[in-house]
């Protein structure tokens, strides 16, 4: 019995470093716009359950996403000094007890998305097509961030359709910023492999922009901010969520002036986390803007 209860604690563990349940600033940097978006439908009165149902789905699509990226990429991952470790990678955790884990993840979610109406429901499908292609566009498309990034944001859409029922612009202005917004911060984040994906043959931003990062990482949160501020103005939140917008821009552009230098891989994992902070005060300031 000790055995057998060491072997369970121990594979525990595995799953919880597959889903990086360690670190949970991919599901914050996942929830917070879905956040944004109830708040601004519901003009600073989302709906607690709404809220309940989209935080908690955010963790298990992250969830689910990671171990999808580390099926797909377990080969690869062994190549690459930052992920060689990792449980599929590194073999310490079978293939299947990955699906397995995978299965349930997905079969929670979509037990959740049985309580939003019709319109949520029949946009679903698609956020599952783009997790589940973004490990793929990593070995086609120059800029794979981009379907991160549309991954993400389209939680923007199904929580406001899940809001309102219809989908206004406002919707689609909150999806293109989570676009962007991913593209900046993922950009950093890609700085830490730049050296190895190079090697292996995997594409990213960082490649792709080379010594020009600083310039693309602010242009993509500048169109960040403006489409965020479009959204703003046309749903009537007030100046407190544009001096927000205001001070975030500042602090990225300390980002954007530390990134015209070298930039090592601690460093730049340092500042990917820093969103979370940016994507926090964000839905402070639409709230606030509502009062």
């Amino acid at each position: 019995m000790p055995v057998e209860s060491s072997d369970s604690s121990s594979r525990l563990r595995l799953i919880a470093e597959l889903i990086r349940f360690p670190s949970q600033t991919g599901t914050l940097l996942l929830m917070l716009p879905t956040l944004w978006a109830l708040v601004l439908a519901s003009r600073g009165r989302p709906d607690p359950i709404l809220l309940t149902i989209f935080a908690i789905g955010s963790f298990l699509m992250r969830s689910a996403g990671v171990i999808l990226n580390d099926i797909a990429d377990r080969r690869l991952d062994r190549q690459v000094e930052r992920t060689k470790a990792r449980p599929l990678a590194s073999g310490r955790l079978p293939l299947a007890t990955a699906l397995a884990v995978l299965f349930v993840l997905l079969t929670i979610s979509g037990s959740l998305l049985l309580l939003l109406d019709r319109l949520a429901l029949l946009l679903s499908p698609i956020a599952l097509l783009l997790a589940t292609g973004y490990p793929f566009a990593k070995r086609i498309l120059p800029l794979p961030q981009a379907v991160l990034g549309a991954a993400f944001g389209w939680g923007v859409v199904m929580a406001w359709a899940a809001a309102r029922g219809t989908l206004d612009l406002q919707a689609w202005l909150l999806f293109a910023a989570t676009i962007a917004w991913a593209v900046a911060y993922d950009t950093i984040y890609a700085l830490q492999d730049q050296t190895d994906d190079r090697r292996v043959g995997i594409k990213s931003s960082a490649i792709l922009f080379g010594q020009w990062t600083w310039l693309a990482v602010a242009v993509s949160f500048g169109l960040t901010m403006l489409c965020l501020g479009a959204a703003g103005w046309l749903s009537g939140v007030g100046p407190v969520f544009y001096g927000v917008l205001a001070v975030s821009g500042g602090f990225v552009s300390q980002q954007v002036l530390a990134l015209r230098g070298p930039v090592s891989p601690p460093l730049a994992f340092a500042m990917f986390r820093q969103h979370t902070w940016i994507g926090w005060a964000i839905l402070a300031g639409l709230w606030i803007g509502f009062v």
